[in-house]
């Protein structure tokens, strides 16, 4: 189940772009659009606590440098460094880039959480990097065209997204996965609330009803949902191979650009989809395995 909720949380994140494109020709900036993902998340966030998570609520002010990790460094950061790689590059580009995030991972994690490193994670990152530039369509001549300093900022949206995953692992030693998710985009709303106050005419964009629905979905489907699950899968397996698992995001966003913009996806492309889920299916084999023969010698009890 921890599997299959970090698999449905990057699905989730794949098909960000429905909610994105609307906002953007509705006259939203792309940072405005992250400032209305993160407040909207955190509102409703905030909502559901008080209703169910009360408990969850609390945390420990020694622990907020934590949050500020994960709301600052991760989703502030990379959102910031992405945008602006999509801007100074190009999509495909700056998507390959941000796909080096399970290396960064796994890096950090053997070096902070003390995970094991072994020959599957390895052949499992190339996988993953190797299969998301294929779906992005990068090529070698493209890539060397850019000056050094957008390479940079674009692994910087790699290292930021992969922050996420070694602060929320950390945090998820204490807290509850809620309390992760909630002071994550309260922390990151914060922030980002007085770059939006003051702008009348993005004000008013905000009273379009269409703008309403793109709002609050973006903010329950690729966010709160979307997070929610993938820190509840994080709690319960290693924050590399949730970092690898979760690289099935390009393939839901190629599925759908073909399916709803009636994309169309080319031969390499579909090879990266198939190299990206071969790396997920090949990394896990180790840990169903273990849960197989772990079954085999002890007597079932519930979980």
């Amino acid at each position: 189940m921890a599997y299959l909720m970090i698999a449905f949380a990057a699905t989730m994140w794949g098909i960000i772009g429905f909610f994105v494109k609307g906002l953007s020709v509705a006259g939203f900036s792309a940072m405005e659009i992250v400032t209305i993902r993160v407040v909207t998340a955190a509102c409703l966030l905030v909502m559901v606590g008080f209703a169910f998570f009360r408990p969850q609520l609390r945390i420990n002010g020694k622990d907020f440098p934590l949050f500020i990790g994960t709301g600052l460094l991760s989703i502030v950061f990379f959102n910031w460094c992405y945008f602006t790689a999509i801007e100074k590059m190009n999509i495909p580009v700056a998507a390959a880039l941000l796909y080096t995030s399970p290396a960064f991972v796994i890096t950090f994690s053997v070096l902070f959480l003390k995970e094991k490193l072994n020959h599957r994670k390895v052949l499992a990152v190339i996988g993953t990097i190797c299969g998301s530039a294929m779906v992005a369509e990068v090529s070698l001549t493209q890539g060397s065209s850019f000056p050094a300093a957008s390479i940079l900022i674009g692994l910087g949206a790699g290292l930021g997204y992969a922050l996420y995953s070694i602060f929320g692992k950390i945090v998820l030693k204490s807290y509850h996965p809620f309390t992760l998710t909630l002071y994550t985009f309260v922390t990151a709303a914060i922030f980002l609330v007085p770059f939006f106050i003051g702008k009348t005419e993005t004000l008013n964009i905000l009273n379009q009803p269409t703008v309403w629905f793109y709002a609050l979905g973006l903010g329950v489907v690729p966010t709160v949902l979307a997070y929610f699950a993938y820190s509840w899968g994080l709690e319960k397996v290693e924050s590399s191979q949730a970092a690898i698992i979760a690289t099935v995001e390009p393939v839901a966003a190629t599925i759908l650009g073909l399916m709803v913009y009636n994309e169309q996806i080319s031969l390499v492309q579909f090879f990266g989809i198939l190299l990206i889920l071969g790396s997920v299916i090949f990394v896990n084999l180790p840990q169903r395995h273990r849960n197989a023969n772990q079954n085999n010698h002890k007597n079932s009890a519930p979980v």
